[in-house]
């Protein structure tokens, strides 16, 4: 299924002081789906965050990695990663209804993603990020729009913020996701 958003805020509880109150500011400022991304917390730490974050009305609520806290919570979906569950499995915990979305590097992952069943991918990093300059070179927004061609909804990810979303948006992305450019309370506007 299709995401119905187009904004896919991603938290980051280290880069702020409040976490909850920080994603409320960025639901102000744009509608967006929240994927909660502390996967270092135990589950009961992250089923209080779904909740909290829930009351603030995102636009959806999805989980990094954890089916079971999806479950528990009854979140929109599950946002998997390379050393996790595959979309195949979180298929199958999660029934047809929920979203499963996968980060993808390359043409190559997001082939596999859709292959795989999963309804949506993250793709980056687009363009420099400092956190992922260890990792390489920005892929660029040709490579974005080839993994776009596949079929599959992508969110361009890494260094995308209101001055280039409408770049990745040309590209072929469903959308954008970002973590410092949503919760950043001095950035400028999104675009729809």
């Amino acid at each position: 299924m299709t995401p119905a958003f187009r904004h896919l805020l991603i938290t980051d509880r280290n880069a702020c002081a409040d976490l909850v109150a920080t994603v409320a500011a960025a639901l102000r400022r744009v509608p967006a789906a929240v994927l909660l991304h502390e996967r270092d917390l135990p589950a009961r730490a992250q089923i209080e965050l779904v909740h909290a974050l829930r009351a603030l009305r995102p636009a959806a609520l999805l989980v990094s990695g954890r089916c079971d806290v999806a479950l528990a919570t009854d979140a929109a979906g599950v946002h998997l990663h390379g050393l996790g569950i595959g979309p195949t499995d979180a298929r199958g915990l999660l029934g047809p209804k929920r979203l499963i979305g996968v980060s993808c590097h390359s043409q190559a992952e997001v082939r596999a993603a859709l292959q795989a069943g999963a309804d949506y991918a993250t793709f980056g990093p687009v363009f420099d990020t400092p956190s992922k300059r260890a990792f390489g070179p920005p892929l660029g927004l040709q490579a974005l729009a080839d993994a776009a061609r596949l079929g599959l909804p992508l969110f361009a990810l890494g260094g995308v913020d209101p001055s280039n979303a409408g770049a990745c948006r040309a590209a072929g992305a469903h959308g954008i996701a970002a973590i410092r450019a949503f919760l950043d309370e001095t950035s400028q506007p999104w675009p729809e």
